[in-house]
């Protein structure tokens, strides 16, 4: 059974940085592509980016090209989201997904707020 375990969201300053971690397990977590989407309100579910299974090559979105990176531990079946020079617009529930997309089984999201 795919668990995935989000944490690390909070509240934070315009500016700011946060680290999220996704814990996987009850799959083969080094075979699979991982992605983290956002989800707002108003604009739903949105793709941020993705990491191959080596973490060899990743690709974002560019609302967040530059400023968020994803890296993964193997060892650990751990998945991080490193976000940085955060915006408002970035304030969303995140979540990891099995997935090159936004589809696939994620967890229960964590959320993070950017606000003065």
């Amino acid at each position: 059974q795919v668990q995935l375990v989000e944490s690390g969201g909070g509240l934070v300053q315009p500016g700011g940085s946060l680290r999220l971690s996704c814990a996987a397990s009850g799959f083969s977590f080094t075979r699979y592509t991982m992605s983290w989407v956002r989800q707002t309100p108003g604009l739903g579910l949105e793709w941020i980016g993705r990491i191959t299974p080596s973490g060899g090559s990743r690709t974002y979105t560019e609302s967040v090209e530059g400023r968020f990176a994803i890296s993964r531990d193997n060892a650990k079946n751990t998945l991080y989201l490193q976000m940085n020079s955060l915006k408002p617009e970035d304030t969303a529930v995140y979540y990891c997904t099995r997935s090159e997309s936004a589809s696939g089984p994620r967890g229960q999201g964590t959320q993070v707020t950017v606000s003065p």
